[in-house]
């Protein structure tokens, strides 16, 4: 543990200030179709001018572009076992090391904006310099008192013209003690068991889970073009309107994607759990648990059926169990 005074340790943190962290980043990769393919299929964004080079080439683009919010994924690290002489120390990691070396153990990511310049096409090679613009006086939250971090990274193509920028802001601070409350004893004597995290409703969602309470999984419907949806929300992506329906699912379904959660261990859950995407036979998608089997079993296209059970004594969920 660090033993620097606050005066110290603000002076230190002040020779940070309007210092680039590092040499500048250069992108492993080139600008690629497989990657942005890769991308949209993810995320679900079908825009022809992404994949699709004929329609491209019709656009006002003349050709294949990447999605701008994808600027950043051209120059991420890769898994640090992998490249260990790309995880040296920066100045990012320095101040942190320095915060934390004083007491401001912890650390939360606040808020993160990005502007584009143009948009990035296929053999565009990024490279990035990041810049330390602000470090805050030590402010007391709702977390712990401490300081927040501004960085700005700006993004060069090959030519180094500017095609974007990404700030980001991180809270480092010491964690505030919460007062522990005794949990009440059960009959035997025992404290209860801890229950999952409960799932927060609102408006928009609080029918959903009424449903689920009433044994069905509902999918909202837009009333003017039939469109499925989910997770709920108040507006059609398809064609903007506001009212809609629902469907009841038949709840039989595929898994499209999975993992398998180890780590970090929550109160409340058994590990290891599989958290999986699962395709409905209608064409929405959820995420849920895949349960009544070992997670070693679990595989991409696996068949499944819908489940609604309680996990504790008044929280139902919509598990997927294999089809047997």
């Amino acid at each position: 543990m660090g033993s620097l005074s606050k005066e110290e340790l603000e002076e230190k943190l002040a020779t940070y200030v309007g210092r680039e962290t590092e040499e500048p980043q250069i992108a492993l990769d080139a600008v690629n179709e497989a990657m942005i393919r890769h991308w949209c299929e993810a995320l679900g964004d079908e825009n022809p001018v992404y994949t699709d080079a004929a329609a491209a080439a019709e656009s006002v683009h003349g050709g294949m572009v990447a999605p701008p919010t994808m600027m950043q994924a051209w120059i991420l690290d890769g898994i640090p076992m992998a490249t260990p002489e790309t995880q040296q120390m920066n100045m990012i990691r320095e101040i942190h090391k320095l915060l934390t070396d004083n007491g401001y153990s912890g650390v939360v990511a606040t808020n993160s904006e990005q502007g584009y310049a143009r948009y990035l096409r296929p053999g565009d090679r990024i490279a990035t310099t990041t810049v330390i613009e602000s470090v805050s006086d030590e402010k007391a939250t709702a977390l712990g008192i401490g300081y927040f971090i501004n960085t700005k990274e700006t993004f060069r193509d090959h030519n180094g013209e500017e095609v974007g920028w990404q700030t980001f802001r991180v809270l480092k601070f010491k964690p505030a003690e919460q007062p522990q409350a005794a949990a009440p004893a059960d009959s035997s004597g025992a404290p209860p068991k801890p229950k999952r995290l409960r799932p927060p409703l609102g408006h928009d969602n609080g029918w959903w889970w009424e449903g689920v309470n009433d044994g069905k999984l509902l999918i909202q419907k837009c009333k003017d073009c039939g469109e499925l949806r989910h997770p709920p929300r108040p507006m059609c992506g398809n064609c903007q309107s506001i009212e809609w329906d629902s469907v009841s699912s038949s709840g039989r379904g595929t898994v499209y994607t999975f993992t398998v959660m180890q780590y970090p261990k929550f109160p409340g859950y058994e590990y290891p759990f599989v958290c999986a995407l699962i395709e409905l036979e209608e064409g929405t998608r959820v995420i849920s648990n895949v349960v009544g089997c070992e997670a070693a079993d679990v595989s991409i296209g696996m068949k499944v059926e819908l489940s609604i059970e309680n996990v504790d004594e008044d929280l139902k969920l919509p598990l997927f169990r294999p089809v047997a």
